[in-house]
């Protein structure tokens, strides 16, 4: 890695007193980077994943640093629409509110196509996309009903716009999310909700780094204009800025976090 991260930028209260649910999020990666920026700029935070026990310990390690009235969890795999409603309810009641959705779940895998088999390409969709769908759904017809707006922030790839040997699932998967926050954002508009998504290149974190090989972290790191992985929390700033009031007039969009957009 050429290249060094800038200092971690602290928070301005952008969020404060909004209530956020962030899928994914337990761990050292872009969900778990996400829910600690959006709690930095104020915001309160339900966290979701499917792995129950990093969930807990994600939820107890932010709630001892920004206070367990702020800090929530309930496990959810956002392939079961039952998870998906109770995970929003648990936002509403615990908060009164729900007034961003930040859907990070999804599932990769390399195989080239030949190989494939219909078990891996429905897995990545189904957790990938159609994850997605369900979330943004549910999230929608709470927030049409409340009458009080709100914001959805998908996370996509740059995998999406360009073509990469072995993740025609995943490519598929990212591209469909793609078009899913566009589509939902010419309907949300009607009654005052945002719908955008990141495009992340490459994110990286000490767990992944140690599961990758050398030679891939250089192959991969050679393509990014600033000569390094991006950091997770990079990331999130962008999906804070979406889901702030400064991005009000911005919807439908896809930002790339990444100097490969096509």
């Amino acid at each position: 890695m050429t290249g060094t991260p800038p200092p971690y930028v602290p928070g301005h209260g952008l969020l404060a007193g909004r209530t956020a649910v962030v899928t994914a999020a337990a761990g050292a990666g872009i969900g778990g980077a996400t829910a600690r920026r959006l709690l930095e700029e104020g915001a309160r935070v339900v966290l979701s994943d499917a792995h129950a026990r990093r969930l807990k310990e994600s939820e107890a390690a932010l709630a001892a640093e920004f206070g367990a009235d702020r800090v929530a969890s309930l496990p959810c795999d956002v392939t079961d629409e039952t998870q998906v409603a109770a995970l929003l309810d648990l936002a509403e009641e615990r908060h009164g509110r729900l007034d961003i959705v930040v859907n990070n779940a999804g599932l990769g895998g390399t195989a080239d196509l030949v190989d494939m088999t219909d078990e891996q390409w429905d897995k990545v969709l189904d957790v990938t996309l159609n994850g997605t769908f369900r979330c943004t759904r549910a999230a929608l017809r709470r927030m049409k009903a409340a009458g009080a707006g709100g914001v959805l922030v998908n996370n996509a790839s740059v995998v999406g716009w360009r073509a990469q040997r072995g993740q025609a699932h995943y490519a598929a998967a990212k591209a469909g999310v793609m078009a899913l926050t566009r589509c939902a954002a010419l309907e949300a508009a009607a009654y005052g909700v945002r719908v955008n998504a990141v495009s992340p290149s490459l994110a990286m974190h000490p767990h992944l780094v140690k599961v990758t090989t050398p030679e891939l972290l250089e192959e991969l790191t050679s393509r990014e204009a600033f000569g390094r992985y991006a950091e997770p929390w990079e990331v999130a700033n962008v999906i804070v800025f979406l889901a702030s009031g400064y991005a009000s007039y911005l919807t439908g969009e896809v930002l790339s976090v990444s100097s490969q957009h096509p």
